[in-house]
């Protein structure tokens, strides 16, 4: 299973998972789905994780569920188990307390595309090209729609899930689906600027904010402020809090420890 997902871990604590299955477009196939979830539970339980990039090799990003797999087992307690293995490793993302990146190369397609909208943010190549084409082959992509719309505005989403037409990688940045987009070749580089910034900050308070933001978004604005405030409360209790404002208000670079 190694060659499936190449996994590489710096000396800064980012990880890099590689997708790599160019022969298939790194289609999600059963190896690939446990390579994934083992890999993001290795990043959960490393406590000098400091950021996730995840990419692919070829010359696509992931054209989503291995088709060929699924037909060969047709039954309905399969599909059930198989789309609820992917919904695990998808919440296993938004889990982590480290940001994660997708690095965006090629096309991204039904749960391709659901794996880009999962991630934190997203850097995409100008030759990338997103759908969630599962309604082509009269199957409705259901559980791409989940965080599809909760990165892209309703009636745009509704379209491509209707239509399964292709966006380009600038209709992406223009929808929310990615953050930047940027020439093939600056594409590492564009990444790289991403981890650097998060790498500038304090990793408790990223990873508070970042649990605090996908639990506040289901909310009401009450509940949502509640809970808000107390994890901002609780957040400065943090020595790295601490530091960084008595830094800020003595004009000096914060000091924080690794």
């Amino acid at each position: 299973m190694d060659d499936v997902l190449i996994q590489d871990r710096d000396a800064r604590g980012v990880w890099t998972l590689t997708m790599n299955r160019p022969a298939s477009f790194n289609a999600l196939g059963d190896e690939m789905l446990d390579a994934l979830q083992a890999a993001l539970d290795a990043v959960a339980a490393d406590d000098g994780a400091r950021a996730v990039v995840l990419g692919a090799a070829g010359a696509a990003f992931c054209p989503g569920h291995n088709l060929k797999e699924m037909l060969a087992v047709p039954e309905l307690a399969h599909y059930q188990a198989l789309f609820a293995r992917c919904s695990r490793m998808m919440l296993s993302i938004q889990n982590l307390p480290v940001p994660v990146i997708a690095r965006v190369q090629g096309i991204a397609t039904a749960a391709g595309c659901q794996l880009v909208a999962q991630c934190d943010l997203a850097v995409a190549s100008s030759e990338a090209r997103f759908a969630v084409s599962g309604v082509n082959l009269g199957l409705f992509c259901s559980t791409p729609s989940v965080p599809l719309l909760r990165n892209v505005p309703a009636k745009q989403a509704m379209e491509m899930l209707l239509t399964g037409e292709f966006i380009t990688a600038q209709q992406a940045l223009e929808r929310a689906l990615v953050n930047r987009v940027v020439a093939p070749a600056a594409l590492d580089a564009e990444v790289e600027k991403l981890v650097s910034s998060i790498l500038d900050k304090p990793r408790v308070a990223l990873a508070m904010g970042k649990q605090l933001f996908y639990r506040q978004r289901g909310m009401g604005s009450e509940a949502a402020y509640q809970l808000a405030g107390q994890t901002m409360a609780a957040n400065m209790m943090d020595p790295c809090a601490q530091e960084g404002v008595r830094a800020f208000t003595e004009k000096r670079p914060p000091d924080w420890k690794p």
